[in-house]
Order: structure tokens, then sequence, then C-alpha cells
């Protein structure tokens, strides 16, 4: 997914995370996202700007675009990152410049790993789905891996963790026992957890790690707040177990990591170390060169915004 802002502000990110529990609740920002879709924009937020290597988190929907087109975004490019497609409701038809074409479902994992550079597109299949709801995620890659060979993953089944009450689907990274099949390059975690009316549950949590909640669906309290969907509770570090009360039926999606200590900037849809790392890249997709070509999308790809006035720097991240 790209972030289709037409003046991107330059977001420095990395250095210290909370070191004890706190109970930060974020509301989203909304964003127009293609045609027809707009997202409430989670990460980076005023004064939380990563979880782990987490670093951009959309949630959009329920929508009903029976009679719309849906998702259509052309192609864009990704450097220094990761994308994580996930769905509770709809398709969504992914393309990249390597040549994948892979539709997406509910509750499967679509993972492309951008590496060095690759470009992609988004869209509704036509015909599609009345309903379209889900998150998009971007992980920020180490320095050790950033300039790997880019790759796309789709892993329709994954693993489970249950308890009374409590089906919880490991998107990435280990929860529990279970670890899913989607490549990581740092300690990390993200899992959907549905949960019936009524459940009372702990999930466990390693206390090196940072958490946030993402509130999908119903009306779920987390460490005693409630959530409301599209809205997202950072938890901090420092804490062994989550308890969730399920008021309804309803979803969240945890994720965690180990505070990501690199420092990073990201502008656009690129992650990198340095203002004129991200002016190459830039440059590069704008002359066509170096990120590829995505085949098979009814539309032109995306022109690369402006870039700001001012220098791009790299700073540690705020809390």
């Amino acid at each position: 997914m790209s972030n289709l802002d037409l003046k991107p502000a330059p977001t420095s990110c990395g250095g210290e995370a909370s070191s004890g529990p706190v109970k930060d609740l974020l509301t989203g920002r909304q964003v127009p996202l293609g045609e027809s879709t707009v997202v409430r924009r989670l990460l980076p937020n005023l004064g939380r700007r990563m979880v782990g290597a987490w670093c951009f988190v959309d949630h959009y929907g329920p929508d009903d675009i029976a009679e719309a087109p849906g998702m259509q975004v052309p192609p864009h490019p990704h450097m220094g990152l990761q994308t994580v497609s996930w769905l509770h409701q709809g398709e969504v038809l992914h393309r990249d410049s390597l040549g994948s074409l892979q539709t997406v479902r509910p509750r499967e994992l679509g993972l492309m790993t951008s590496g060095r550079a690759i470009s992609h597109s988004e869209e509704s299949p036509r015909p599609h789905a009345r309903y379209l709801h889900g998150a998009q995620l971007w992980v920020a890659l180490p320095d050790a891996h950033r300039n790997t060979a880019p790759s796309f993953e789709h892993h329709p089944e994954l693993p489970v963790v249950t308890a009374r009450g409590l089906h919880a689907t490991v998107i990435l990274g280990t929860l529990d026992t279970a670890t899913s099949p989607g490549t990581t390059h740092s300690p990390l975690v993200g899992a959907d957890l549905a949960l019936t009316e009524g459940t009372d549950v702990g999930l466990p949590l390693l206390p090196e790690f940072e958490y946030a909640v993402l509130a999908m669906t119903g009306r779920i309290d987390v460490d005693g707040v409630p959530v409301e969907p599209g809205s997202m509770l950072y938890l901090g570090c420092g804490r062994r177990e989550l308890p969730l009360l399920a008021r309804t039926d309803g979803a969240v999606l945890l994720l965690g990591g180990e505070p990501f200590e690199e420092r990073i900037v990201m502008w656009w849809n690129f992650i990198g170390r340095s203002g004129d790392e991200i002016v190459r890249a830039r440059n590069d997709w704008e002359k066509g060169s170096r990120f590829g070509e995505v085949h098979g999308y009814d539309g032109a790809r995306l022109r690369a915004p402006e870039l700001p006035s001012i220098p791009l720097k790299v700073r540690g991240r705020e809390r």
C-alpha cells in the first residue's frame, strides 16, 4: 500500500521506547487512498512513530464497495521495508515488479519485502465482494537486511493459538508456541486475536518487547481500556501478560517487537538512513530505473510527491 499524501512529511524514527508499561490511546488520521478508500492512519502518529520494527499502520473499513471500485492503488515504489496485507473482509489483488500476481483473502498473509527496491499495485478485483475491511502495515528492515533482494510471499494458512473464547492467528513472528511462516528480519510479533463475547483472558507477552493493540471490530477492553475500532492502544515494554475482556464478539491486532534502535528516516514509500538516500530513491523512481515495472494494472503509475523544502534529517524518535 502506498502513502498517497501529496505532501508527505519526513518522519524521523528510532531511539527510545517506553521503558515500562503505559496506556497511550492513539486515534487515526483520515487519509484518502486511491479513488474510493479512506484509511485511518495510526502510525506514524503524533508522539508515537514505531512499535518495535512496525512503522506504519493503516486501518480501513468496513466499507460497502458494492457500487464502487474499491481499493485502487496504482503502481508505486518501496525501499527498506516490508509490507503486510491483512484482511477481515474482501479481497486485494497484488501485482509487483517481480511478476507476482496474487489475490489476498481474509486472514491470509500477503508479505512483500522491498529490500533495495520493488514496485507494486493493489486493487479490489472485478467483480469483488461487497465489503472491504483490513489493515496495511509496514515493518522497517534493519540495516543488515535493507538491501536484500526483493520478494513476495503468500501464506494462505497460518498457525493459531487457542484458549477458551480466544482464537489467535499468528501473522508474523511467534506467539506462545506458534510461529508464522512469514519471513522476519528482527524480533517481532503480529497476531489477529478474535474473541467471543464475555471472554476474559490474559495473553502471554515478552517483557523485552514493546506492544500496541489495534482494534478491528467489536468492543474489547485492553488492560481495562476500551479501545474503539480504528483506534490503537500503545502499551510500552515490561509486560508479561495482557488482560483482554470482550464486551461483544470482536477482534484486535497485537503488534510488538524489540524496540528498533536504528535511526531511520521515512518519507513517502521509502525508508533510508539519510536524506540523500531518500532523494536518490525518488529520482530513480521518477526516471523509471531501479524499481522495475508492474505489468497488468489498468492505469498509470504514481508520480512521486515533491520533496520538502527543508533537508531530510535523521533524528531519534519521540515517545
